[in-house]
């Protein structure tokens, strides 16, 4: 199992300097690299609407550019720019490494025939991380020592260590990162030891659940999350702030300080959300050993009116925390067809056409009457075990217990 802890760092003034002139160092290279690539994309391929008598490349055609042939080159990138010899060799070839896979991600498709968009250049700032790949070995350029992390030709920085590494846990690599409130570093930790998966035939407790804007989520035992509403409550403050950033001077250092405060209220909204998403899903595979959940185009869904609430709720990134927690737990989760879910009823599978701003489920067949989500929820249910259940007593509109006594 691989998991990833992240640490608030220390350094001095001068070690800050180093970093970020270590990330612009990285900037400049990543975008030298990715436009070797694009001219050699570009003088290697012809239009389809062009023939090659008529439309020619001009000049030398070098071999294919790759991940291989790039690395080979940091030798004269050296010679040329002395510079980057203060760069660890490790640093900068991750930093081609990640160019590698972006690119790859763009040209060659996967299982599902989906692409990766096109490689960007990066503006200044952009690269805000570059990656040890080797930690606590005989030619790592990272060692972590007590709360000691050192890194070579930057120096020992202090790691504040809110919580222990496990015992058993073995770091593989290191990535430095800035954010608006300071530098970080996350570990890569891995464990042999993967917590096998609930047996079929022990499990006890299986739950759909049916995501809303209206209640974060309802399960099929009745219980309902309240949406919290992160953005919507920081939207004042943040249109004030933004409404401040756009008098400054651009460029300017009072400039630079309204940019940090706005992007630390930002960090702080996505801090909020992506700490109810871990208490979420913690008390889901508490209380339940197999969880269901709809299989949603998100993606076409943020394109409608209601994009800035589904964004607000943030569903996809939930739904992954969801899932990477119940593999930890040993729990099961399971992806089911979303169609019908809120149209069909559960008890007899009728289809009741309602709009969205209807939220009781009438079903004129069987006569039941259950809120909208419940309804939804029993299906996804029923579609994950292959029987029907009985409605339960109502909707409880309740948060979990570790939801509602904490800051959220």
């Amino acid at each position: 199992m691989l998991l990833t802890y992240q640490y608030r760092l220390q350094p001095t003034t001068e070690q800050v300097a180093t970093l970020s002139h270590w990330g612009e160092l990285l900037r400049r290279h990543w975008n030298y690299a990715l436009g070797q690539r694009l001219d050699w994309l570009r003088r290697t391929r012809c239009q389809i609407d062009r023939c090659h008598l008529i439309s020619e490349p001009i000049g030398h055609i070098q071999g294919q550019v790759d991940y291989y042939s790039q690395a080979a080159d940091l030798k004269e990138t050296k010679r040329l720019f002395p510079e980057y010899k203060d760069i660890y060799a490790d640093c900068q070839q991750q930093n081609l490494m990640r160019l590698d896979k972006a690119w790859k991600r763009w040209l060659v498709p996967d299982k599902t025939g989906k692409r990766g968009g096109k490689p960007r250049f990066k503006k200044k700032g952009d690269i805000c991380s570059f990656t040890f790949p080797r930690v606590n070995s005989l030619k790592a350029g990272a060692h972590l020592i007590g709360s000691i992390l050192k890194l070579s030709k930057i120096g020992e920085i202090p790691v504040v260590l809110h919580r222990p590494i496990p015992d058993g846990f073995e770091i593989k690599q290191a990535t430095i990162i800035v954010k608006a409130d300071g530098w970080y570093v996350s570990f890569s930790i891995e464990d042999n030891t993967v917590p096998s998966p609930l047996a079929v035939d022990e499990i006890k407790s299986v739950c759909g659940i049916d995501v809303g804007l209206e209640k974060f989520l309802t399960t099929s035992s009745g219980e309902a999350v309240a949406v919290p509403h992160f953005y919507r409550k920081s939207q004042t403050v943040l249109a004030r702030q933004q409404r401040q950033l756009s008098r400054k001077e651009k460029g300017s250092k009072n400039y630079q300080k309204q940019a940090s405060k706005v992007a630390s209220l930002h960090l702080h909204i996505a801090r909020q959300r992506q700490d109810f998403h871990y208490l979420v899903a913690h008390w889901l595979c508490l209380n339940y050993d197999s969880i269901a959940f709809e299989k949603l185009n998100i993606k076409g869904l943020a394109r409608t009116r209601l994009a800035k609430s589904i964004l607000d709720v943030a569903w996809r990134t939930f739904l992954n925390i969801l899932q990477a927690v119940a593999v930890r737990r040993g729990k099961h989760c399971q992806e089911v067809d979303a169609r019908g879910t809120s149209i069909e009823c559960f008890n007899c599978g009728e289809r009741v056409v309602k709009d969205l701003s209807v939220r009781v489920h009438n079903c004129p067949n069987c006569g039941v009457s259950l809120d909208r989500d419940l309804n939804a929820s029993l299906n996804i249910l029923k579609r994950t075990v292959g029987q029907p259940f009985a409605a339960c007593g109502g909707l409880v509109d309740a948060q979990p217990r570790a939801c509602r006594n904490s800051h959220l």
